[in-house]
């Protein structure tokens, strides 16, 4: 176990324990925010899937691209976005941050004139990069608010706020994104009308992300106003890369592993969700419809965080993820191997077990880390890298097959090995692991 005084600069090195290292009694009230915006942003890659999907006549493997380029930011961005914070701090950090999500969302701007999915692509990857350092300055954060031993519990409650705007961005998403699907097809035009056409239709997309640019450039704005909140801020010095030996601690590198596995599972189910849905041995609904269930499955993830925080207080958090775990693989193998409503609503369901892991792996991997918790948040974003891997293997397992059911296998093998990691780090953690 940690001494108290490493229990006292857990996370970010904070001299103080919670709350008194702030001088602002609002800031628990901007991480939540935080959580909320990025989280939602995330979630509306599942709406963009079939659109783009549907425009630019892809394969499953291609369309799964939005994903690769969002999450692959998490691998390039997430060491430079902690040495950023370190630099900075960690409200000036959210600043920059808010702002590359800015210019991501305005990026989407020349990528709807020129009609190319390549632009789509990096546009999605600017405003990820904008995510990922946001979420370095997030999790730190949250920890930082209260005791050490509560910290799951408390980063599942964010996570809630973070499954709350993936909940709403999703149903008003298929409004106003999948609405605009034409009877037409894109597979029925060719040249000048093509273009014309696939201009047209990403019209909604450019008013939807031009609206969050509005957004996020406010928020930044009331964030620098308030940039020195935090009263006691210190970090640990290293080299660019210092963070990596952390990956030789096995809780640590297990749990980054974890990280990895669970992000890429998650987003390979949201991202096939609406196409999973309209197919007529499950649910058969049109892509409006099959959109606005989306926020069903994330908002079950927001539900079970709610109630998780409190599970989390008097449960053993490692094996409540194993638990959780192996409730998501029961239901994968429900929905691949029935039909009709149960197949489509036991999918959904499998955001109920998602709920809990996210929060209770990154604090499970990073206690006892004190003053180099920011490194050890970077290193876990670059795990969230996972996001843009298995999703697209997920794909070409479902352009190989031909069958998304069978595709799910993948993320099945996902969660067995984050519910090995859950039983393997039940016991309270050891200074030296």
């Amino acid at each position: 176990m940690s001494n108290p005084q490493s229990q006292k600069q857990f996370a970010s090195g904070a001299v103080q324990d919670g709350p008194q290292a702030f001088h602002a009694p609002y800031l628990p009230g901007f991480v939540m925010a935080l959580f909320f915006i990025f989280g939602g942003i995330t979630s509306l890659n599942d709406v963009i899937i079939p659109k783009l999907k549907e425009l630019f006549t892809l394969n499953y493997t291609q369309a799964m691209l939005v994903q690769f380029c969002f999450f692959t930011a998490y691998a390039v961005i997430g060491i430079p976005g902690a040495r950023i914070v370190k630099k900075v701090g960690y409200m000036r950090g959210a600043v920059i941050g808010l702002l590359t999500m800015m210019l991501g969302c305005l990026l989407f701007i020349p990528a709807s004139i020129s009609a190319r999915y390549e632009l789509f692509l990096f546009a999605l990857f600017v405003l990820a990069s904008g995510v990922v350092i946001v979420q370095v300055v997030s999790n730190p954060l949250i920890s930082m608010l209260g005791p050490e031993r509560t910290a799951h519990s408390r980063l599942t409650f964010a996570q809630a706020f973070n499954s709350l705007g993936t909940t709403l961005f999703p149903y008003f998403g298929s409004i106003l994104i999948l609405g605009g699907l034409a009877s037409v097809s894109a597979s029925q035009l060719s040249g000048d009308e093509l273009r014309a056409y696939r201009v047209a239709e990403t019209e909604a997309i450019v008013v939807g992300y031009s609206s969050l640019a509005i957004a996020i450039t406010v928020v930044a704005l009331v964030v620098w106003r308030f940039r020195n909140a935090v009263t006691t801020e210190k970090h640990e010095d290293g080299s660019f890369f210092a963070g990596l030996d952390l990956l030789k601690r096995p809780r640590f590198g297990f749990g980054a592993a974890c990280i990895f596995l669970y992000v890429g599972a998650e987003v390979a189910i949201g991202s096939l969700i609406v196409n999973y849905l309209t197919q007529q041995h499950t649910l058969g609904v049109d892509e409006v419809s099959a959109g606005k269930l989306v926020g069903l499955y994330w908002g079950g993830a927001m539900i079970g965080r709610f109630a998780g925080s409190l599970l989390l207080r008097i449960a053993s958090p490692g094996k409540l993820l194993a638990l959780f775990a192996f409730g998501a693989i029961l239901l994968l193998a429900c929905s691949s191997l029935s039909t009709g409503k149960l197949a489509g609503y036991s999918l959904l369901a499998i955001g109920l077990m998602n709920s809990i892991m996210f929060p209770t792996i990154f604090t499970l991997a990073s206690e006892g880390l004190g003053s180099r918790a920011a490194d050890g948040s970077g290193i876990i974003n670059v795990a969230i890298f996972g996001g843009a891997v298995i999703p697209l293997l997920t794909g070409a397992l479902a352009d190989l097959s031909g069958s998304l059911s069978i595709a799910l296998a993948l993320p099945a093998v996902c969660y067995v090995i984050i519910a090995y990691f859950g039983w393997f780090s039940r016991r309270p953690h050891d200074a030296s692991a």
